[in-house]
């Protein structure tokens, strides 16, 4: 979860900040409502007050979002933002807004529940004819040559020690795993080539499969992909962030390869990418062939990667998964069931500490314990 340091970061990139102020300031019309998603400290909501909206709507599940009712006081715009403390999903609004403005993508647009959100707030949040912000964004990928990134992730823990040991099924698991990393410019060994485009005020979906072929046009080591965002927020207000652009807050994502792969220009690359939507976590599989110049039936090389290889899964989770377990609770399970089963607006949480502690005695070492215990439940499922 975001912190306040981190949305500061956010505030202070110009990358995404300049731009999105842009668009936001030519979207809102005097006396128009402006809801924004996943608000963080409240920053656009503020901005959308100062630029004249007549009513704002801050949505945030963060606790950071209770800084926007302070910044509100602070700039005089208390009566006309209001702050939402829910997922947006969760949400019912007395009006439905004429823009809505959200940034809730990591270094792809494919981020735990982003893409629904955005479905959800333009189904029931935004009026007919509404304005979104962002409009569109496009996916880009490119073979990349990051010899130090692969090294600092795979190869030096993992393949290179200096204690004499064999750690490389661990090198395994790790290059099954998008990282978070940069490239340069002079870093890709092709020309950069789209994805996907996902046009907000149309998608439905939040998954993603596409297939790509690349041509290598400078010679190197490759050691996987490299993917990134280009946005158009508003009309012909956007930004990039691709390995040419200024770093920004987003990053981009590497795909590695199970091995670097020696490449000439000339040579195509075969590229299968798909992305799904699994509770609030994507699950990505990644297919590479990688064949000759010229020779499309010679392949140079071929891996099968995943994020389900690159999880490590006990017999114990193994076990609970199949369909034919039948599960009973845990005694952690059943302190948490009595707790809630007491949660009936009779009872304060001193007496409901006094409650568990008697019926669970060996289950904590003090109160204080126990206090916490039922502290976090109520914070998560009471009123």
């Amino acid at each position: 979860m975001y912190d306040v340091v981190a949305f500061g970061q956010m505030i202070t990139d110009p990358v995404r900040i300049e731009s999105y102020v842009k668009a936001l300031r030519e979207a809102v019309q005097p006396g128009c409502v402006v809801t924004d998603i996943g608000s963080g400290t409240g920053i656009f909501a503020l901005l959308a007050c100062q630029f004249g909206a007549g009513r704002v709507y801050a949505i945030e599940p963060n606790p950071a979002i209770y800084l926007a009712r302070q910044l509100a006081v602070a700039n005089g715009y208390a009566d006309r933002l209001t702050v939402v403390p829910k997922l947006s999903t969760q949400v019912t609004l007395a009006e439905r807004a004429d823009v809505i403005i959200s940034d809730m993508r990591g270094s792809l647009p494919w981020f735990q529940q982003h893409l629904p959100s955005i479905v959800d707030a333009r189904c029931r949040l935004l009026k007919p004819g509404g304005v979104l912000i962002p409009q569109q964004d496009t996916v880009w990928v490119a073979v990349v040559s990051v010899s130090e990134l692969y090294a600092r992730h795979v190869t030096n823990p993992w393949m290179q020690n200096q204690f004499g040991l064999d750690l490389r099924a661990g090198a395994r698991l790790v290059a099954n795993t998008p990282i978070s990393g940069r490239a340069k410019p002079e870093q890709m060994l092709s020309v950069p080539q789209p994805v996907a485009t996902l046009d907000y005020r149309i998608i439905e979906s939040p998954n993603i499969t596409a297939e790509l072929m690349l041509t290598i046009n400078q010679s190197g080591i490759g050691h996987g992909c490299l993917l990134w965002f280009s946005t158009i927020l508003a009309g012909d207000i956007g930004f990039s962030t691709g390995p040419d652009q200024p770093r920004s807050v987003y990053g981009n994502m590497f795909f590695p390869w199970l091995a670097p792969v020696e490449l000439s220009a000339g040579n195509t690359v075969h590229i299968m990418i798909e992305g799904t939507l699994v509770n609030d976590q994507y699950t990505w599989r990644w297919y590479t062939q990688v064949y000759e110049t010229g020779q499309p039936e010679r392949t140079k090389a071929s891996f099968k990667q995943g994020t389900l290889l690159g999880r490590i899964v006990t017999p114990d989770q193994i076990r609970k998964g199949d369909d034919r377990h039948i599960p009973t609770l845990s005694e952690e399970g059943q302190v948490d069931q009595f707790v809630l089963s007491l949660m009936d607006g009779t009872r304060s949480l001193d007496a409901i500490t006094t409650a568990v502690m008697d019926r669970f005695p060996g289950q904590f070492s003090n109160r204080n314990a126990a206090r916490g215990r039922v502290g976090k439940l109520v914070q998560r499922y009471g009123t």
